[in-house]
């Protein structure tokens, strides 16, 4: 008897870290599935933003503070293209990282050239040069995380 009292209380425990344990991963999943809908591309209009060439404007998203000590805050931006449209190469005045939210791009550095798509992601280094092409028959954005050191 007390065996299977012990057996059926080990049950009904488990059962129940079971379900606490479901829903605490449910809850802390919740606000990833959150935060990649919104990482997705807003479409933008033709004059949102400004102007950094033929094609390419930079709509600003929005500024939070960092955990990450080397960092005092990062700045979300969207880089809009228009079909074709090309950011020819420039020295990064801060580490960035870089997300194709929309459309096909290459991308152009110093010692390399590669192609992207949406959802892919690659970094840009402080003092580093970067270039980008729309190589897509669509408004293609990249969604850029600017890291703001924390000595400036």
């Amino acid at each position: 008897m007390c065996a299977t009292n012990k057996r059926e209380d080990a049950t009904e425990t488990m059962n129940r870290r079971s379900a606490i344990a479901l829903g605490v991963t449910a809850a802390a999943v919740t606000p990833l599935f959150a935060l990649a809908r919104s990482a997705t591309a807003k479409e933008y209009g033709p004059n949102e933003g400004k102007e950094i060439a033929p094609g390419v404007r930079v709509v600003e998203v929005g500024t939070g503070n960092s955990d990450i000590p080397a960092y005092k805050s990062i700045s979300i931006v969207d880089v809009v293209f228009q079909p074709g449209a090309v950011a020819p190469e420039m020295v990064m005045d801060n580490d960035m990282v870089c997300t194709i939210a929309a459309g096909e791009f290459t991308i152009k550095k110093a010692d390399k050239e590669f192609k992207l798509k949406e959802g892919d992601m690659y970094t840009c280094a402080k003092g580093k040069t970067d270039g980008a092409t729309n190589t897509s028959a669509a408004v293609g954005v990249h969604r850029i995380a600017i890291l703001i050191p924390a000595s400036v």
